[in-house]
């Protein structure tokens, strides 16, 4: 019998593909999605990303989603209490496996892996340590559609926030920039997968700068934010 499995739905492109890697392994059956979110602004934490269409995700690949909820700047301690908090159901229902679109950074697969186990869960990594431009190059191939909604003010400048993710934004990527945006460089909106029932509509609105301290307090960290107005439906 196939595994059943919870999947770490950030709504960008690398949990998408390893989605689509999972629902193509009849090893394992993806169950439920999970996905945190800002409780204040309602939006996809770190993305941005409005809730409604995080929603309209969830609607046309046809799964239960939870919503992780979590403050504005939340703790380690805070971060961890909700997340069993949110787990414990599922767990409860019997899954017990995890998946996530991490690729290379192992200080968080080994942090995932550390805190899930206390739980009875295993963590699966379906694009791990695969090449970035590989990965990107595949997700445009099989027919997703992404838009990018998020850029580090340290790797990319505003141009780069709102467009679509295709071949001309790999090509202008700077030196250094991982293609797949490992290291926060950049994050994205799928608004079309293989496993959507239709694509989803959607207007750009305002493009806007947002500060942040910097860990360590080294300063302050900057964002472009490209906000998402959903269409009606």
């Amino acid at each position: 019998m196939a595994v059943p499995v919870f999947m770490n739905w950030s709504g960008g492109k690398d949990s998408a593909l390893a989605l689509y890697a999972l629902l193509h392994d009849a090893r394992y059956e993806v169950v439920h999605l999970l996905t945190s979110v800002n409780a204040h602004y309602q939006r996809v934490s770190m993305h941005g990303v409005r809730v409604a269409l995080l929603e309209a995700q969830a609607r046309r690949i046809g799964l239960p989603l939870t919503q992780l909820e979590l403050p504005a700047a939340p703790d380690m301690a805070e971060y961890e209490h909700r997340m069993q908090a949110a787990l414990a159901p599922l767990v409860a229902q019997g899954i017990r496996h995890a998946a996530f679109g991490d690729i290379f950074l192992a200080d968080l697969r080994a942090y995932r892996e550390q805190q899930l186990a206390g739980m009875g869960i295993t963590a699966l990594f379906p694009l791990w340590q695969r090449p970035g431009v590989e990965i990107l190059r595949d997700f445009l191939a099989l027919g997703f559609q992404a838009v990018v909604v998020c850029v580090n003010e340290q790797y990319l400048d505003q141009s780069f926030c709102g467009r679509l993710l295709d071949e001309s934004f790999l090509r202008d990527l700077p030196d250094g920039v991982d293609p797949c945006g490992e290291n926060g460089e950049y994050h994205s909106f799928v608004f079309n997968a293989p496993y959507f029932s239709a694509p989803i509509a959607f207007a750009r609105g305002e493009i806007v700068r947002r500060t942040y301290p910097a860990p360590a307090g080294a300063g302050e960290a900057a964002f472009w934010y490209c906000d998402l107005l959903p269409a009606a439906e």
